[in-house]
């Protein structure tokens, strides 16, 4: 249903349809979100309520807060549980399926179909051992963190709002339940189509296969092989996505084939992290005693994945060579994209023989000296293309070894000059990809302890520097310090 930009939207006439309510019944179960008691407004994303066309300011109004705790379901609304399956940790666990979210339908809007999903939303057939509700904890670092990504420029799925209640939940500990209001095209999994592939039920794998062609990937319908060509273009987003991740120094914590996005998005927010002291082993899941997810890896995760969705795919690709061919894409959309953003976030706008053996040296010399990871690239930007000139100061500070700083500096220079690089242009360019501000956890932790006092101010204050990563705003400075001390003794894992 069409959003009509003259119409005021409420929650009983929310545009909803559902497509994936079309899809035969095996794919999921209808069933009402659980209600929650005296729900409150945690906070809420403008931009994100702007791309289905509501005013942020309704969304504190008692109907839509209801709506959002699920209180109250739209009218329109088909509430369902999707079903899938799953590697995890490389393990194959079976079925899992949506075991605390309800898919409420999807709206239509200029930029195509937006679905509405309400995590925390109370126990489904899927729940396993859970119980269906999500904690005030996990909920705010879900909302804030997919906030911050799409401003980052880095595909997502988006949050609405988040909503809370004093109703207990146990976790390590008791806590109180919130509820995040998650929008994406789609929740369609790699896990989805492993569910159908490893019951070897191949009728069932091409009804959803053909649903997202027809939905999503539409310009595939006519490729000689449609499902070859799917498995194509999703191991590409996929890999495109590991470098934009790579890039920023994101690190996603559960790489699970059912947390992959069959659309190339970042998708199911647990205990993530962005790298501060850099360490290409660090784990930023407590869970991950192995190091599967740390951020060297999560490149090779992602292909893994990819081939497991491969494997899926095969009934209905029918060859084993052109699954392989479909995936050996892989590695050079990674390499590609990875490559490009360097050049871009070291402001090289030419490609030189050399350039690869500079990136090298670079991460070494971070690696060693544990150079915060943001503040490094924020700074290199200062960085005057000639030695003499103020600047770069408060770069080489950062580093122990000066004389190694120095002399990685000095071919970076040299570089520069090869290209004839002006500072003010290339300071603005490299600004531009270099985000000042990222969501670091203890932001993230003050914002929590607070909430969990009633005290929002501060979830509200970290989305606002957060949807501009890119800009000074001297006024936010401390946001974009190193973490305090007492921040080393955080830890997130798969209760996050």
């Amino acid at each position: 249903m069409e959003i009509d930009q003259d119409t005021v939207i409420t929650p009983h006439t929310l545009p909803l349809d559902n497509s994936f309510a079309a899809l035969p019944p095996a794919f999921f179960t209808r069933l009402m979100p659980t209600p929650l008691p005296a729900p409150y407004l945690v906070a809420a994303s403008a931009p994100a309520a702007a791309l289905i066309g509501l005013d942020v300011a309704d969304l504190a109004q008692p109907d839509f807060i209801e709506a959002l705790s699920g209180n109250l379901v739209p009218a329109n609304s088909t509430p369902l549980a999707a079903v899938y399956s799953g590697h995890q940790f490389g393990v194959w666990a079976g079925q899992l399926g949506d075991g605390r979210a309800i898919l409420l339908g999807d709206i239509a809007t200029p930029q195509g179909p937006i679905e509405l999903q309400l995590k925390g939303s109370g126990l489904t057939p899927y729940s396993r051992m859970g119980d269906g509700r999500a904690v005030l904890r996990s909920s705010i670092r879900e909302f804030l963190c997919s906030e911050a990504m799409a401003a980052l420029g880095i595909p997502s799925s988006r949050a609405l709002a988040v909503v809370g209640s004093d109703q207990g939940v146990r976790r390590e500990t008791m806590e109180t339940a919130a509820v995040v209001t998650r929008m994406a095209p789609s929740f369609v999994r790699f896990g989805s189509f492993e569910h159908w592939y490893y019951r070897d039920q191949h009728d069932a794998l091409k009804t959803l296969a053909d649903y997202v062609i027809e939905r999503f990937y539409p310009a595939l319908r006519d490729a000689p092989n449609p499902y070859a060509a799917m498995l194509k273009e999703v191991t590409r987003r996929t890999a495109q996505l590991m470098a934009q991740w790579q890039a920023v120094g994101f690190m996603h914590g559960v790489m699970n084939t059912d947390n992959m996005s069959i659309l190339g998005l970042t998708l199911d927010y647990g205990p993530f992290g962005f790298m501060e002291a850099f360490n290409p082993q660090h784990i930023c899941n407590h869970t991950d005693q192995q190091g599967r997810y740390s951020y060297a890896m999560q490149p090779e995760v992602g292909q893994w994945n990819c081939y497991a969705l491969g494997q899926a795919l095969l009934p209905l690709i029918g060859e084993v060579e052109a699954v392989q061919q479909a995936l050996q894409v892989y590695r050079g959309a990674f390499a590609g994209k990875f490559d490009e953003l360097l050049h871009q976030k070291l402001g090289l706008t030419t490609k030189q023989d050399g350039d690869r053996a500079l990136f090298d040296a670079m991460f070494a010399l971070m690696q060693a000296n544990r150079v915060d990871f943001t503040q490094f690239f924020r700074r290199l930007g200062d960085l005057p293309r000639d030695p003499g000139l103020p600047g770069g100061e408060a770069l080489r500070d950062q580093f122990i070894d000066r004389a190694g700083f120095d002399a990685w500096a000095l071919q970076y220079r040299q570089r520069l000059r090869q290209e004839n690089s002006l500072d003010s242009a290339r300071r603005a360019a490299m600004h531009a990809v270099n985000p000042k501000y990222v969501l670091r956890n203890y932001m993230a932790q003050v914002a929590i302890e607070k909430a969990q006092t009633k005290d929002f101010s501060e979830v509200a204050r970290l989305l606002a520097v957060l949807a501009r990563p890119f800009d000074e705003q001297p006024e936010n400075e401390r946001y974009a310090a190193l973490p305090p001390d007492w921040a080393s003794g955080l830890e997130v894992s798969c209760s996050s």
